[in-house]
């Protein structure tokens, strides 16, 4: 075991640097920076700009330098904590960040954590009673919650939030613990305000996972070791959770390296809505403006969270399935 986890831990090193190179490619695939596009901007609306401040703000930024030696410095402050300068905010990307970082990571977290708890007891259900009424009403919920766009359930939820419960609309906290430090009343305003965004954007992750749960789980309990089971007298529950549920649960395991960055890529719109003050919308306005090192500290994140999720995913599947070998060789 020790083995498998220092040979994993070793392949996500070489990994966090090719997808580091990916990264600073594709920020540097627009034509021009964010200097060469504020001054394009400022021409357009007839302001004067004079060169040689363009090319003094080019040298002081580095972005005179080949994209090589650009790219070096960028990777050589990731690893000290250096996130970069962003050009749009005049700021180190650490302070443009700053608790943006934290409100995703928890409101993502929390949306995975409500996807697991909500659709692994209805998929269960649904299997376990197929074409029952029940199992035709969170077939229905599954299908609306696919079909709904996230930015009109978003708008929904706002209102019903704000008329019902009084909630200030948007946000992830009451206007007057904006930029004020962490206190007790800030974080349970975040957990009020929590809810909505999580039910939004989790909404169709739990009803996907609820149909392939279902679907899973349905074709385990027809194979003859299901059977075998029942013949020899063991009580349904104790063979539901013994056998088939830990097989049909390979999949979701496995996908755990996928969910973290889907649900942070996929609340980009919901954050957008909702104004909540996220990675997200931050993210887009960076790839937007071609502020290549706040755009790319983002892209980073995503498959740093991309790269642990596989790690973790690896781990939990080694020790749910024993027919997973954490080493190679063929067995005797």
């Amino acid at each position: 075991m020790l083995t498998f986890l220092a040979r994993r831990l070793f392949v996500m090193i070489p990994t966090l640097f090719f997808i580091s190179v990916l990264v600073f490619v594709i920020i540097q695939l627009p034509p021009g920076d964010f200097l060469s596009t504020y001054l394009n901007e400022l021409q357009a609306q007839g302001e004067a700009v004079d060169p040689a401040k363009i090319a003094f703000l080019k040298q002081q930024y580095g972005l005179d330098q080949p994209i090589w030696l650009q790219y070096i410095d960028w990777a050589w402050g990731l690893l000290h904590g250096d996130l970069g300068f962003s050009f749009e905010y005049n700021l180190p990307v650490t302070e443009v960040v700053g608790d943006r970082l934290w409100l995703s990571m928890v409101l993502n977290l929390s949306t995975v954590v409500f996807i697991y708890i909500v659709s692994f007891p209805i998929g269960i259900y649904s299997a376990t009673r197929q074409y029952s009424w029940g199992d035709y009403g969170f077939t229905l919920l599954g299908f609306l919650g696919l079909a709904m766009p996230n930015f009109l359930f978003a708008l929904i939820l706002l209102y019903y939030a704000n008329v019902v419960f009084g909630t200030s609309i948007g946000g992830l906290m009451d206007p007057e613990f904006i930029n004020q430090g962490w206190s007790f009343a800030k974080a349970m305003s975040v957990a009020e305000h929590l809810w909505a965004p999580v039910l939004v954007i989790g909404t169709s992750g739990t009803a996907s996972m609820i149909r392939r749960l279902r679907a899973n789980l349905l074709d385990e309990l027809g194979k003859q070791y299901v059977v075998t089971a029942h013949a020899k007298g063991l009580s349904p529950t104790r063979v539901l959770f013994k056998y088939p549920l830990r097989m049909a649960l390979n999949p979701f395991i496995a996908d755990i390296g996928n969910i973290l960055p889907q649900v942070v890529s996929g609340s980009v719109l919901v954050s957008v809505v909702m104004s909540l003050p996220t990675t997200g919308p931050m993210l887009l306005t960076a790839l937007q403006s071609q502020d290549m090192y706040l755009a790319g500290s983002f892209l980073m994140f995503l498959a740093l969270l991309t790269v642990i999720g596989m790690f973790v995913s690896d781990l939990l599947l080694a020790w749910l399935d024993p027919r997973i070998r954490l080493q190679g060789g063929v067995s005797q």
